[in-house]
């Protein structure tokens, strides 16, 4: 399983750099960066101990862009004064949960040290991931959080289970709920059919495993034929 560590604007060199040291520690190399500001990243990237990870970091205007391969996204955040729509996975469970989803590319998602992840960042993954902590301190530093998770995720080993299962990813998905979205536009639906409704809905048959690449080339390709008949 390929798992990519995305930091969304972060802020402080010092985590960044601890950030990286922590995938580097745990044999993971995928860190993509998404809106940092600009002085802070060029200090960061001189990090002792994380110098090739930085270096080989890609950077992203934004979270979507971010996660165009990922077909299976986990938000990390405290759940305190969230209201969470998604399942929410414990970290220790983190493992077997991967290993039970079959997927090929794994997004792990963690916010800016201030403020955490947007509520329109949460929305984007299909699972929260969140670390046990006391009610008295919900939250952590944002490179603890990463050394953390990184420790759990490297005892998470390749499964067979689901391999006939091709998940479709954040980007296919995206096409799709696009398309659908243009398809609507078209038609005099009732609230109950619009736009936000079926964009949301297909992102959860996908996230849950009911649509796989094959389903939503299919789909997408009734759509596409559809929007042909009617721009004529």
């Amino acid at each position: 399983m390929n798992i990519s560590i995305i930091l969304v604007r972060p802020r402080n060199p010092q985590n960044i750099g601890a950030a990286a040291r922590a995938m580097g520690n745990f044999g993971l190399s995928d860190l993509r960066v998404v809106d940092p500001y600009e002085p802070v990243w060029r200090e960061a990237v001189s990090a002792v101990g994380a110098h090739e990870i930085l270096q080989n970091a890609k950077l992203y205007s934004s979270l979507k862009e971010a996660l165009f391969d990922a077909d299976l996204i986990l938000a990390t955040t405290a759940l305190k004064n969230r209201k969470i729509n998604q399942g929410v996975v414990s970290l220790p469970d983190i493992s077997a949960y991967l290993k039970e989803s079959g997927s090929e590319n794994c997004a792990i998602i963690f916010g800016p040290e201030k403020t955490g992840l947007s509520s329109e960042d949460i929305s984007l993954a299909h699972g929260v991931l969140n670390i046990p902590t006391t009610a008295k301190v919900p939250s952590i530093n944002l490179a603890q959080a990463v050394i953390l998770c990184c420790y759990e995720l490297a005892q998470t080993e390749s499964s067979a289970r689901g391999a006939k299962f091709k998940k479709p990813s954040f980007k296919e998905v995206e096409i799709v709920q696009n398309n659908i979205t243009k398809m609507l536009a078209f038609l005099d639906l009732p609230p109950v059919l619009g736009e936000k409704v079926c964009s949301r809905r297909l992102a959860e048959l996908a996230s849950k495993r009911m649509l796989d690449k094959e389903d939503l080339f299919f789909i997408n390709s009734i759509v596409n034929k559809i929007i042909s008949k009617l721009e004529e």
